[in-house]
């Protein structure tokens, strides 16, 4: 009997002589019968099919005929794919740099709701604003910055230095400024979305097959909500949305929250105040540094004989490395275990020593959970401000707003000329405008009382049941360890190579399956019951007491880079294009030729190279070094 492929018989190769019996009895096969098969396949063939001359035979044989005409198209010939960029800030950037160098044929936009790129950091200008980590760690990996000013920049240096990479690799060219998003659907063939014209009021309607978040953790800011607040007369800002004509000198103020940036705002504010109330609900850890650098509140310049020497790029490198080792190192304290009642211990003994003006402080600054916890705050500066006879640290919860001031619980009642919110911003991850798909939105879903009741994904880069959507930088997007950038950078890559696949292979939407989503989901559980994180209610867990972590991967820093290197393709469901539909390699394999080999010019034997420039694990690895 004749083998069949997709329904249809394959010609067997005919033979001359006795064919061959395979078996016995009835069950007996004849493995090749010349004259049954040619007669069958004369009846088959079509005039135009194409026949073979049998070795021996001057019968002709028809080839099998396929379901499908090929496609004319190379296999290196990619598909545009039409990708929305959502947001300007470090994420937003370093799509623009690293996209379209790694994925031929993107069509790329950004749009970003502020006049330039920046994000965060263009965004926070109130006084002392600056990294909490060492500026040379705080940089891309391919783009370093030499001549940075302060051992710990500030913000406006930070700013100037991603617009600076923006402008080298040319990422000016896909933004459209002041342009905020305001709705995403997905129609089953593309992304629609309402995007407005902050500058002149116009709704614009665009469409994309990819759309990426880059929405950043900290920007959604919000007021928090106390009854009286709009009978307040005198000036009321969120940190985040800073006056920069406001001068505090001679003021009394009044500060609300002790996270990163009510920290650097005591700090800074007490030294031109006439009265500092500083509100406090919660504990912290005020941490020395991060990986013990050194920090403290007035400005750490660069010595300029150091900044010479980084013009050579191997000392420069040698420097940078080592600086940048100890932060893929510090995750064992985020575990539960004698590395992190270490530094606990030594936290409280920092704190203690730095508190001994007003010792009594120490009983409302010290935290019950454990460090990293919640996010460290190095905090130079804020304890010697407690302590200062200007500063009011209040503990007591803010019963309402007058018309002059805060009243809290206890009665007691201050009048203020100013009053900052640095009250942190939505910690819940979800995107600040409408995102719909199969039926469903995205805020519904993973809102607290919703379907999920928190950002519920896939290795924290997308979520079923809404195709081609992806996050950089969102749910689970960086490392307890590691740098920031780094994260990013290896996030974007993998987003790479899904697009890639799907440009070359025909795809039209990829989605994760929701078995994937829920195993990874279950691991988290599992992975982070081993650590300090559930231990407070902190951004990691959207300030939800016992909720969920979602705001770190479930592992080290490494741990991360190394499963995002590998796409695990079995996780997603696919759904093609027309055109690729029927054979899964109609579209994928073209015309069975590639656009290089029709180039004169190509460099067809781009994979050799000097024997002593080669390192064998990267022999045939790098994806565009073809053959």
């Amino acid at each position: 009997m004749a083998a069949k492929v997709n329904g249809h018989e394959a010609a067997q190769p005919a033979t001359t002589g006795d064919a061959p019996v395979l078996g016995n009895g009835e069950e007996s096969i004849l493995a090749y019968e010349v004259t049954n098969h040619v007669k069958k396949a004369r009846s088959l063939a079509s005039s135009d099919d194409a026949t073979l001359l049998t070795s021996g035979s001057t019968k002709p044989v028809p080839y099998p005929k396929a379901r499908f005409d090929l496609i004319n198209r190379f296999v290196d010939e990619p598909r545009k794919l039409r990708v929305v960029i959502v947001g300007g800030g470090l994420a937003g950037i370093l799509s623009g740099c690293l996209l379209p160098a790694k994925v031929p044929g993107i069509e790329l936009v950004i749009y970003e709701k502020n006049p330039d790129f920046g994000g965060t950091w263009f965004e926070n200008i109130y006084p002392g604003v600056r990294c909490d980590i060492p500026s040379h760690v705080y940089q891309s990996t391919f783009s370093p910055k030499t001549d940075w000013s302060d051992e710990f920049a500030p913000g406006a240096e930070i700013r100037d230095y991603w617009q600076s990479v923006a402008k080298k690799y040319n990422v000016y060219q896909y933004a459209k400024f002041q342009h905020r998003v305001d709705e995403a659907s997905w129609d089953g063939e593309n992304w629609r979305l309402a995007v407005t014209n902050l500058e002149t009021g116009e709704v614009v309607h665009d469409k994309a097959d990819f759309v990426l978040t880059c929405i950043g953790r900290f920007n959604a800011w919000k007021l928090p909500s106390y009854p009286g607040m709009s009978e307040y007369k005198g000036i009321l800002r969120h940190a985040s949305h800073w006056n920069a004509d406001f001068d505090p000198s001679g003021k009394k103020v009044a500060v609300i929250g002790n996270g990163a940036s009510g920290i650097q705002l005591v700090s800074n504010l007490q030294r031109s105040v006439a009265r500092l109330d500083h509100y406090a609900r919660n504990k912290t850890w005020i941490a020395a540094s991060w990986a013990g650098d050194e920090r403290t509140l007035g400005p750490q310049p660069i010595p300029e004989e150091q900044k010479d020497s980084f013009k050579d790029p191997e000392t420069y490198l040698a420097f940078r490395k080592g600086m940048e080792d100890k932060y893929w190192r510090k995750f064992n304290t985020f575990l539960k275990g004698e590395a992190n009642d270490k530094i606990r211990q030594f936290f409280a003994d920092t704190m203690k020593a730095r508190l001994s003006k007003k010792p009594e402080l120490l009983d409302d600054l010290v935290p019950d959970f454990s460090p990293n916890c919640r996010r460290l705050t190095p905090g130079p500066g804020y304890l010697e401000a407690l302590q200062e006879d200007n500063v009011d640290f209040i503990r007591q919860g803010i019963k309402r707003f007058t018309q002059t001031g805060i009243e809290t619980v206890d009665g007691t009642h201050r009048e203020v000329d100013a009053i900052f919110c640095a009250t942190g911003a939505n910690g819940d991850m979800i995107p600040p405008f409408p995102i719909r798909a199969l039926g469903k939105e995205l805020s519904n879903v993973w809102a607290q009382d919703g379907e999920y009741g928190f950002p519920y994904t896939y290795l924290g880069a997308a979520t079923p049941g809404f195709p081609n959507l992806l996050f950089v930088h969102g749910p689970h997007g960086t490392g307890p360890s590691g740098t920031v950038p780094h994260s990013v950078e290896a996030q974007l890559t993998h987003y790479a190579k899904v697009l890639r696949k799907v440009s070359r292979e025909g795809i039209k939407s990829m989605t994760p399956k929701k078995a994937a989503a829920d195993d990874f989901v279950e691991y988290c559980d599992a992975f982070f019951s081993t650590t300090v994180l559930t231990n407070c209610s902190s951004w990691y867990n959207g300030s939800v007491p016992g909720g969920r972590i979602h705001g770190i991967w479930p592992g080290s820093a490494l741990h991360c880079a190394i499963v995002r290197r590998e796409p695990r393709w079995e996780d997603w469901d696919y759904e093609h294009l027309d055109v690729a539909k029927g054979n899964r390699f109609a579209f994928y394999f073209g015309n069975g030729g590639t656009k290089k080999e029709q180039d004169e010019k190509s460099d067809m034997t781009s994979y050799l190279d000097l024997p002593e420039r080669i390192d064998l694990r990267d022999v045939h690895e790098s994806w565009w070094l073809v053959p």
